[in-house]
């Protein structure tokens, strides 16, 4: 699965978008499941739009409603358990989303955030190169 790191490194042709286009080109072959948290996505979109305004994130919108991934809604449970990562480790509100919604789905997050270090010990994180390099 995908957080907000990850999509935001594609969109941009960082470093990390090679990874992250190989997964989607897979899931589109219809190997693997890729998995997108809905808060991960309004994550995205209010980054784009403070950095580089309404257009570009209307753009954003239409670029990611196009690649081969699933748009997961945030249930009550979800809800409930991003709260209790959220709770327990020293992660984003949106990040908490995406470690539920692995843990829910038995799935790897891809990210570069070092946020997610936090995490390790209840999900599998596929790391990225950093978006700097």
């Amino acid at each position: 699965m995908l957080d907000s790191w990850a999509l935001l490194a594609y969109l941009d042709g960082e470093p990390a978008a090679q990874d992250v286009r190989r997964v989607l080109q897979t899931a589109r072959r219809r190997r693997v499941i890729v998995l997108l948290s809905i808060i991960s996505y309004g994550e995205c979109l209010y980054v784009i739009e403070r950095e580089q305004g309404v257009q570009q994130a209307q753009r954003a919108i239409g670029i990611i409603d196009q690649l081969a991934l699933h748009v997961m809604p945030a249930d009550r449970p979800l809800v409930f358990e991003a709260a209790h990562v959220k709770a327990r480790y020293p992660v984003s509100y949106a990040d908490a989303f995406s470690v539920a919604l692995a843990k829910r789905n038995g799935g790897r997050i891809m990210t570069g955030d070092p946020e997610f270090k936090a995490v390790e010990s209840e999900v599998s994180v596929h790391w990225l190169p950093d978006r700097r390099r």
